[in-house]
């Protein structure tokens, strides 16, 4: 072969494999178009702040996940009555032995509801304002907690309703200045907080957007998370736990119910309120929480198959993420940070993740056959994104098994592309950890297609 021809062959060549990388390149952008990819701005810089944690895909160790159709002694779940009394119960344990702990009791005996404020022409005549104590025991020093609703005041019939607890007071949720004050402990986060307790000027601070959810045909229903347990670890000496924990030789169990157990406890005992109010209608109720609130309305929708929708807003680990993934925050750091969430067993789990026998696509899976939707941010890496997708996609074979569907998805949406076609909804949203108008809007729209009209 002459200089010339092989120059040729050389050019030709070097012509194809530029063609073939370009068109590889072409097709990996393309696939990445198709669904949503972190930035990798947002990534390195996450990686910047916290050099020990994951938040690239290509540092998430092999796992394998339990398969929730499968009995922890091999058994295949193969009928809805298999999954409903055999395989859900075992899950359910699963979860309070080793994540959650378990609560002493369901409704205790004696507790009373007292309506101690009633407005018809709330809001300029929008609302009906309502304000509950519950107390749990029923005796004036007894632990309570109280829950201010709103409801659309040209409501014909029982409205469906949107409960969630806050984080820091009933009255920062709007500036109604007839809402009663937190009188409780108070994380010292922001305005209006001093020396840990509620003032005027906290009012409306963390404001839920009433008026647009009114509009729409639903109740609002909130309660203070320090009623039920301070945020701190404060060895459970405040709250509930108190009063109703069973001690054995004067210590708890490993599997005591902690703080976020506790919290759910109490949107299940607001259930009980819903149930003797004519004006709520007590079978469409969707239990929404965001961040540690959202970890606990799955919890809450799970242990309480009354919640007819359970939605959870950004609550990455130990709430829709899946732990075997190891990315962003994991079981070690919560753990570490905040080791009056779960239960003492969940910490034998710390760095050891792949020897968990639950993971949270089985925690989603508990609210089968009920709508369920999971919304992640963008720039949120904390909290995995990616990892409460999959735990969707990894729950959807129990919805597939009951003849529902589920997710109905096969790769992650884009940016602001919700997936409501089933009964699994979900969406990741530009920006950062948070509850947004946009994840209202959307958590509106799926009920509307699961909570109205049936």
């Amino acid at each position: 072969m002459n200089i010339k021809n092989l120059l040729t062959l050389t050019a030709c060549l070097m012509f194809l494999s530029f063609t073939t990388i370009s068109a590889l390149a072409q097709t990996q952008e393309t696939k990445s178009q198709k669904s949503w990819q972190p930035s990798r701005e947002v990534s390195d810089a996450a990686t910047r702040s916290r050099p020990d944690t994951i938040y690239y895909e290509r540092k998430v160790p092999e796992y394998t996940l339990p398969n929730p159709l499968v009995m922890a002694n091999g058994t295949k779940v193969v009928s809805t009555k298999m999954w409903r009394t055999k395989r859900r119960p075992e899950i359910l344990e699963l979860f309070r032995k080793y994540v959650y702990g378990r609560a002493p009791i369901n409704r205790p005996k004696g507790m009373t509801f007292k309506v101690f404020d009633l407005d018809r022409k709330a809001l300029n005549g929008l609302a009906v304002r309502r304000q509950v104590t519950v107390n749990f025991t029923g005796k004036p020093d007894g632990p309570s907690m109280d829950i201010l609703i709103y409801l659309p005041a040209a409501a014909k019939k029982p409205v469906p309703t949107f409960v969630f607890l806050n984080f820091y007071g009933n009255h920062t949720i709007h500036p109604d200045p007839a809402i009663k004050l937190s009188s409780g402990w108070i994380p010292k986060r922001g305005r209006g907080v001093i020396d840990h307790r509620a003032t005027e000027k906290s009012r409306g601070r963390n404001y839920a957007r009433l008026e647009r959810i009114l509009a729409r045909g639903y109740g609002l229903a909130t309660i203070y998370c320090g009623d039920l347990d301070p945020d701190v670890h404060d060895g459970f000496q405040n709250g509930v736990h108190p009063v109703f924990d069973n001690l054995i030789d004067g210590k708890r169990s490993p599997d005591a119910w902690a703080t976020i157990d506790a919290w759910a406890w109490g949107l299940s005992r607001a259930m009980d309120y819903f149930e003797s109010d004519d004006e709520i209608d007590h079978k469409h109720i969707a239990v929404l929480g965001h961040s540690r609130l959202g970890k606990t309305s799955l919890w809450a929708g799970a242990s309480d198959e009354r919640f007819a929708l359970v939605i959870s807003n950004n609550s990455g680990c130990g709430g829709a993420a899946l732990s075997k993934r190891q990315f962003g925050e994991t079981v070690k750091r919560i753990n570490t940070n905040f080791p009056h969430w779960f239960c003492d067993n969940f910490k034998k789990f710390n760095g050891k993740e792949n020897l968990l026998p639950v993971d949270q696509h089985l925690l989603i899976a508990l609210m089968a056959p009920r709508p369920v939707y999971v919304a992640s941010a963008d720039k949120d890496l904390w909290a995995d994104p990616r990892g409460e997708f999959l735990s969707c996609k990894n729950a959807e074979p129990v919805y597939h098994l009951i003849g529902l569907k589920g997710l109905e998805v096969e790769d992650m949406p884009l940016l602001d592309s919700p997936v409501q076609k089933g009964k699994i909804g979900y969406h990741i949203r530009t920006g950062k950890h948070g509850l947004t108008e946009y994840d209202w809007q959307q958590y509106m729209d799926f009920a509307d297609k699961h909570l109205k009209g049936h």
